[in-house]
């Protein structure tokens, strides 16, 4: 099998080329930092591939579908995005324009772009890597909030499309809770409960993605939390969104 793995160079992606790679598959690795993924293809050794691109560009979305198209990739997992914090009025619009480009447009132009091979063969994984921040509102991290919710909803719509033909496809999200990777640092936040580590939620995305599980949503107290979100008003909801946003601040 092939797979290619976006926002390779670090954390839950780079975790994930490790597992896969151990399973015998032969990888693709995208990311921005050539410098990372170089260390990740010397470290794996074999059968690994590296392209140094900027998703969050359009072309390059087009760049990387063309290079790969006549490689029978088998599995396309769409890990590249990014968050940051702060009220909606004081974070930088360009950055929010950014993000929305990363964690939204890059996604969606790999999913249909590989869709459509991968329906036409008859056979494919896609995995979206969302957030358990697409179940809930996000005061604080509204834009994050937000594309990860267009990313979630995505993919339970194509899954059904793709169910009422009988296809072979899989396609399904992944929903992780706090995970100890780089993405803290970047949105300048900290978790207020115990994180999993990547190399755990990575194993089991994997795990469930070969059993083509639509919703992967690693860790019980983030399953939990699910069902409770859906039991709480809307208002309340809120404020419990924002404070539990707002513990998060990096002091």
């Amino acid at each position: 099998m092939k797979a290619l793995i976006t926002g390779a160079s670090s954390g839950i992606g780079r975790d994930m080329a490790h597992i896969l790679h151990a399973k015998g598959i032969e990888l693709w690795l995208v990311a921005r930092r050539e410098d990372r993924l170089r260390e990740l293809k010397d470290f794996l050794g074999d059968s690994v591939h590296i392209l140094a691109l900027d998703l969050g560009n359009e072309e390059n979305c087009h760049i990387l579908y063309n290079e790969l198209k006549d490689k029978d990739i088998d599995i396309v997992i769409n890990n590249a995005g990014f968050g940051q914090f702060g009220f909606f009025t004081d974070v930088a619009l360009d950055r929010e324009l950014e993000m929305i480009d990363l964690n939204i447009r890059a996604p969606h132009i790999l999913t249909k772009l590989f869709l459509r091979d991968f329906e036409e063969r008859g056979s494919g994984y896609i995995l979206n890597v969302a957030s358990s921040a697409a179940f809930l509102p996000g005061p604080l991290m509204s834009v994050y909030y937000s594309t990860k919710a267009y990313l979630y909803r995505l993919t339970l719509a194509i899954y059904e499309e793709l169910r009422r033909k009988d296809s072979r496809v899989y396609v399904g999200v992944l929903c992780p809770g706090p995970v100890e990777t780089e993405f803290n640092s970047c949105a300048g936040v900290r978790f207020s409960i115990k994180s999993l580590t990547s190399m755990a939620v990575a194993r089991y995305a994997i795990e469930k993605m070969f059993k083509k599980k639509l919703v992967i949503v690693p860790g019980l107290t983030v399953r939990l939390g699910t069902v409770f979100q859906r039991l709480v008003p809307t208002k309340l909801l809120l404020k419990i969104s924002y404070h539990i946003q707002h513990s998060k601040e990096k002091g």
